[in-house]
């Protein structure tokens, strides 16, 4: 019952028997190109989760370094080492720009980190803890780099969660809704063009029969014309009444019947 219900609701003819064909053909494609892409974004993801976990481990040790490295240069360079390093330091030498990356139709945003210019606050330090102040600037840095890698991992592990998401559906609906109402479909058009071809066999056999019946009223009425015109003639030229030449013929064809059995 189910199996019926589960169908579109379609003329039974043959051409919409081809285009639903050709339908049931786009979605097993459909469906083969989705779950090839779903095994791709999932290889991405997992690769993307490992790279997430590697980065986090090591964001600990380098921000642990960089706090200590801060704590050393406040030590040589004094507490107002904040306002030292803001009056050297004019327009920022690290920045930050985004890219798009195509995985699998996907498009996953990239965060990269690159210098412009030069370091202009080498004097930063100069009167004391300058070696301090150098170290404790390269291990932000590290920490800016790190920091950016991780975003960029992190945004595209969302994305892709949800593309992932987004495309298992699809495969779902296409394998379990999509294409067995379409196979369904081409069960119950084939099922109904067999029906009608059966009706039209049994309506062709009734009509040879009926046409038979009428091909031997004729021969028999014909028949009967012809006896009765040869009992005319046989009256006429014998000048006996028409029933006793009908008798006479009758009897006549008998005896012939007799001799060829």
């Amino acid at each position: 019952m189910s199996g019926q219900t589960n169908r579109l609701v379609v003329v039974p003819t043959v051409t919409m028997l081809g285009v639903i064909k050709a339908r049931l053909v786009g979605a097993t494609r459909g469906h083969a190109l989705l779950k090839k892409k779903s095994d791709a974004l999932t290889v991405q993801f997992r690769q993307i989760l490992k790279k997430i976990v590697s980065t986090k481990e090591s964001m600990g040790d380098v921000m642990k370094n960089s706090s200590f490295a801060l704590t050393e240069a406040k030590y040589a360079a004094g507490e107002n080492i904040k306002h030292v390093v803001l009056e050297n330091v004019q327009t920022a030498t690290l920045k930050v720009r985004s890219r798009q990356e195509n995985i699998a139709g996907v498009k996953l945003p990239k965060f990269e980190h690159f210098s412009e210019g030069e370091t202009k606050n080498d004097l930063t330090g100069l009167a004391r803890g300058g070696q301090q102040v150098q170290a404790c600037r390269a291990a932000y840095v590290k920490s800016i780099e790190l920091l950016v890698e991780l975003a960029s991992l992190q945004t595209s592990f969302l994305t892709l969660d949800e593309a992932i998401k987004t495309t298992n559906r699809r495969v779902n609906a296409l394998e379990n809704v999509v294409k067995p109402r379409l196979e369904n479909t081409v069960l119950y058009i084939k099922g109904e063009l067999d029906e009608l071809e059966r009706e039209d066999f049994f309506r062709l056999k009734k009509i040879q029969g009926y046409k038979k019946r009428e091909v031997e009223k004729q021969m028999a009425a014909a028949r009967l014309y012809a006896a009765e015109k040869s009992a005319e003639e046989f009256s006429l030229k014998r000048g006996i009444s028409l029933g006793s030449a009908h008798n006479l013929l009758s009897h006549a064809s008998q005896k012939d019947d007799d001799i060829i059995f």
